[in-house]
């Protein structure tokens, strides 16, 4: 998009020690400012409590026009958060997006479904969740990397955003795999007929068929 067009981009990222040269990347790949917010109080936080954070970090930037955001997080899968920003700010969202444009002050996305995707047409201000889709990070050369050094890094605490720990509606008790236990049975015949009609008679103990 902002190859195509004027444009200012600014990276908001949130959490607790996060790597500042992880987060320069973005920088160095063309953003134009990066914003992260970090706090104790960011240890430990739900789909809501991190949608309402990241919406008020946005209005405190101020104007904007684009919001983009991932599909959903490695961890917890919930995929709240984009849809939650969206909501508390008052604005349209679109998800899992495969391509996204801007012409003529509007946004054209094209919206994953299960047999392909649909184009969805929006007014800006909108937020768009990003499929993997939508393609790889550009690669980082060295201009971008000494560019990226020269530029800071605003931090925003959670007093400086006006963030009530109370906010949080939800706590992890516990984050694990579901243990699964399954079990088979062979059954043998000295014919095919013989054993499938001993399956036959197997599945209907077991009220199968």
């Amino acid at each position: 998009i902002k190859d195509s067009q004027p444009a200012r981009i600014t990276v908001l990222s949130m959490g607790p020690k996060l790597s500042p040269l992880l987060l320069r990347k973005s920088l160095a790949v063309g953003a134009d400012e990066l914003i992260l917010l970090e706090d104790d109080l960011f240890d430990s936080f739900d789909s809501y409590f991190t949608a309402s954070t990241l919406a008020a970090a946005i209005k405190k930037m101020g104007k904007y026009d684009l919001i983009l955001c991932g599909r959903q997080a490695a961890d917890s899968d919930a995929g709240e958060v984009g849809s939650g920003i969206a909501e508390i700010l008052g604005i349209p969202s679109i998800t899992v997006a495969r391509k996204v444009e801007v012409v003529d002050g509007r946004v054209w996305v094209q919206r994953l479904v299960a047999d392909g995707y649909e184009v969805i047409e929006s007014p800006l201000p909108v937020l768009v969740t990003a499929s993997n889709q939508v393609g790889d990070l550009r690669s980082v050369d060295v201009g971008g990397l000494m560019a990226a050094r020269k530029k800071g890094i605003t931090v925003w605490s959670a007093k400086e955003l006006g963030i009530d720990p109370s906010q949080k509606r939800t706590s992890l008790v516990k984050m694990l795999v579901p243990v699964r236990k399954v079990s088979s049975q062979i059954i043998t015949g000295d014919t095919a007929a013989e054993a499938g009609w001993k399956l036959a008679i197997k599945l209907r103990e077991s009220h199968l068929i």
